[in-house]
């Protein structure tokens, strides 16, 4: 008889994959917006790098903090919903029994059948039961503020370093061409990344974060031309 072995679902990776991509990108986008902005004001390169690298450790600080606020914030959420179940199931343990059969009733099963999987699985572990499926709760979207807030600022760093990379080591010339260029190149690999990790399709994610990519950049680039000229 042959074995299989448990299925691996990619949404065991949605909490670390999401905050990781949202702070590389954030990383790309905001530190090269930044070092544009400041090269279009007619900036020298020590200039821009002083800009880059305070940006890259505001930002990931940034990041840290409201990743970790927010995730907070869900995690004690998350925590009063399941005191309020432990407290209802305390209280009425035939009423939230009944809440799920209905609730099984309503997803196809027959009504002998519902009561049936209803009284295991209570006994069996009633919080996790009312938890999973009446409040919607599950290890894969469990809220963790710290490991949410470490990935989106290392993320953020990491993303960051890549338009410092090229403020330091482009050749003489027109700076903000070599950092639009390079950046959007990074941006669109770290797309089809983000998009093959999650089984999505490549193409569309790598060209939403490009499009946005190239209008920060465009925009702080306006910016700093309008500075400049009055400067």
């Amino acid at each position: 008889m042959a074995s299989h072995a448990p299925e691996r679902h990619r949404t065991t990776r949605i909490g670390w994959l999401r905050a990781a991509v949202l702070g590389a990108n954030d990383g790309i986008v905001s530190t090269a917006s930044l070092v544009i902005g400041v090269a279009a004001a007619d900036a020298d390169r020590r200039a821009i790098v002083v800009a880059g690298v305070a940006g890259l450790v505001a930002g990931a600080m940034s990041m840290a903090a409201g990743e970790y606020v927010s995730v907070s914030s869900q995690a004690d959420t998350e925590r009063a919903d399941l005191a309020r179940e432990r407290a209802e199931l305390a209280a009425d343990p035939d009423g939230e029994r009944e809440e799920l059969i209905r609730i099984y009733v309503a997803r196809g099963l027959p009504r002998t059948l519902a009561e049936q999987v209803a009284v295991e699985l209570m006994t069996h572990d009633a919080l996790g039961a009312h938890a999973r499926d009446e409040l919607g709760l599950s290890a894969a979207f469990e809220a963790r503020p710290v490991q949410a807030a470490l990935a989106s600022a290392a993320s953020f760093a990491v993303g960051a370093v890549l338009p410092m990379a090229i403020v330091v080591l482009a050749p003489a010339g027109p700076l903000s061409a070599w950092v639009a260029a390079g950046s959007l190149a990074c941006l669109g690999l770290l797309g089809a990344v983000a998009a093959r990790t999650g089984g999505a399709g490549a193409a569309r994610a790598t060209g939403r974060v490009m499009l946005w990519g190239a209008l920060a950049m465009a925009a702080t680039s306006v910016v700093g031309r309008a500075f400049g000229a009055v400067v």
